[in-house]
């Protein structure tokens, strides 16, 4: 699925796009939470823990060199996904390579490589080309590579090299690296397509435990104004209450997704549930924060929706489907649903809106 729902479009200038990725990390990590056992060997579990946070406070200052610099790496260009950025997704693959392939010195300052494919594999994740530019610019946010040349046009590693990697600023990047990369690489299946991507710092795919649902929407809603947190997580409650399953899942947005699984005769993975959504709290670069309704029933409470606020009727007189069809006109996102912004304005509509899903979900 793509935010633009393939049409192709302008993106956003990587220093914008900076700031919504901030946006993303993790705010408030917990002190404590019990780690799942693979991890045993990396380190002590108060360590992995400060490794966690030391990992999160370089990521705000890689998106303040993105905001500063990043320019000078990566410019705009027409795609089907504005979150797709190839400079971005190298660092990404280069870093869990990194992490994964590495070991400690021995105090555990640095880490060492002896063997790492991207550098030698006929068609790595991240070109040739871009491999030298990715490190300088991890330079520029405080790592330091030593035993490879990075004013050549190529990384030359050969057997017997030694890449040492350290973080002089605060060693315990490194942990976090660590074991974030493991996860990418061994858990990613578990948690879809969110824990491969070390820039949203997703301690959950470390713990030993599922994370409460709850907490997993707080921290969703973490950017967003006290009342309308407030506002959310009141939902949330209502509509669990009714028994609906609610999944968390990343795309080229971020969703918190509401469905009706009662009925469902198999076990459903995260991205059935998906599927099946009636509603949902989605974040994207397009369209930020709104609630989504895939309204179904609107017929049957015709009275009711006749005393809406106007605004919200005209948006339930639009329908859900694709704009093309509907109404001739150019993809606006209208087979995901009807999109209503999460903000203020919902505020003010805030018992229409329980009154509305009450209806679609009853």
């Amino acid at each position: 699925m793509s935010s633009s729902h393939g049409e192709t479009v302008m993106q956003k200038p990587i220093n914008e796009y900076a700031l919504y990725l901030k946006s993303l990390i993790p705010k408030n990590i917990p002190e404590t939470y019990a780690l799942n056992p693979m991890f045993e060997n990396v380190a002590d579990e108060e360590n992995i823990r400060n490794g966690i946070i030391a990992f999160r406070d370089y990521l705000y200052l890689f998106c303040e060199r993105l905001i500063s610099d990043g320019h000078l790496y990566s410019k705009p260009r027409k795609t089907k996904n504005l979150e797709d950025y190839p400079f971005l997704n190298n660092i990404n693959h280069l870093l869990i390579e990194i992490g994964y392939h590495s070991r400690f010195n021995e105090n555990r300052d640095s880490l060492l490589i002896t063997e790492m494919p991207l550098f030698t594999v006929t068609k790595p994740k991240v070109p040739f080309s871009k491999q030298i530019e990715c490190l300088q610019f991890l330079t520029l946010c405080g790592f330091i590579f030593s035993g490879i040349d990075l004013d050549g046009k190529k990384i030359e590693f050969t057997e017997g090299q030694v890449l040492e990697v350290a973080y002089p600023d605060n060693p315990l990047v490194l942990t976090g690296l660590k074991v974030l990369s493991i996860a990418a690489k061994e858990l990613w299946r578990r948690f879809y397509n969110n824990a491969d991507n070390l820039m949203r710092c997703d301690y959950r795919a470390i713990k030993a435990e599922d994370s409460d649902d709850y907490d997993i929407l707080k921290e969703f809603l973490q950017s967003l104004p006290e009342k309308l947190q407030k506002f959310g997580l009141e939902l949330h409650q209502r509509y669990k209450d009714m028994g609906m399953t609610c999944v968390e899942l990343h795309d080229d947005a971020n969703h918190f997704a509401y469905a009706n699984t009662k009925k469902s005769k198999k076990t459903l993975s995260r991205r059935d549930i998906f599927q099946k959504r009636v509603w949902e709290f989605s974040l994207s670069v397009k369209y930020g924060f709104c609630l989504v309704v895939r309204m179904k029933k609107a017929d049957k409470y015709a009275d009711i929706i006749e005393r809406f606020p106007l605004s919200l009727q005209e948006k339930i007189s639009q329908g859900y489907g694709c704009d093309r069809k509907l109404r001739n006109e150019p993809c606006q996102g209208g087979c995901q649903g009807i999109r209503i912004p999460f903000d203020n304005s919902a505020l003010e509509m805030k018992k229409d809106i329980e009154i509305w899903l009450d209806n679609e979900v009853m």
